[in-house]
């Protein structure tokens, strides 16, 4: 029998999300539209709203849902920025982002991966503000920069410089940071020519890889 995927992002959004103080009604619409279960290979798609991560090949995962909405909401989109994605995956947190902002980069350093999230993109109808390159995330994209918002997917040692330089003045940087096995979740905010940073939560990301990055 096919699962009711519409009540079950329901379900999540209630359960998952507002019940631990997700409250931006612009993610939560996002969250209810987009198929996550598309964005799932299709021998896992049973687990695709659970509150976990699930494996989508070449040794990495498709974030935790809870997570990958905490993450969208701290970089407080309106509807007008311009975002790089660093960890494409399957391509849904560039799904995600694109339904939040204006235009979306999404970098990926397996090339397998870049073409599976362009298909997942295309086949939901999300590819149209989404642009999917193959490169070393950790060192951004410096061909669209400068970007009003960075969402990186993958836990580094520690913030990428190349990543705060192609930062807009005013910008949003969400990334986790830490050991390989454990990180906090950081929002940094550069503001005024300054940079702060406050830790949202704590979290565990597959490795950041790259010269920025777990080497």
């Amino acid at each position: 029998m096919i699962p009711d995927w519409a009540s079950e992002r329901a379900s999540m959004v209630e359960c998952q999300f507002r019940a631990r103080g997700i409250r931006d009604p612009r993610v939560l619409q996002a969250v209810l539209e987009i198929p996550r279960e598309e964005f799932i290979p299709l021998e896992s798609r049973v687990f695709s709203y659970q509150d976990e991560p699930v494996q989508i090949g070449y040794g990495q995962t498709i974030s935790q849902p809870y997570m990958a909405t905490l993450m969208a909401e701290c970089l407080e989109l309106k509807g007008t920025e311009r975002v790089l994605d660093v960890g494409a995956g399957s391509g849904y947190q560039a799904a995600l982002l694109g339904a939040l902002a204006a235009e979306v980069v999404s970098i990926e350093l397996v090339p397998a991966l870049a073409e599976q999230a362009r298909r997942n993109l295309r086949k939901t109808g999300r590819a149209h503000n989404v642009t999917v390159i193959v490169g070393d995330g950790s060192e951004g994209c410096a061909e669209f920069a400068p970007y009003d918002g960075i969402s990186v997917a993958a836990g580094a040692p520690e913030v990428p410089f190349k990543l705060l330089e192609q930062l807009k003045d005013p910008g949003r940087l969400v990334i986790p940071i830490g050991s390989m096995d454990d990180q906090e979740l950081r929002v940094v905010v550069k503001s005024g020519g300054r940079i702060e940073a406050r830790v949202a939560t704590y979290c565990r990301f597959v490795p950041l890889r790259g010269q920025q990055g777990w080497k």
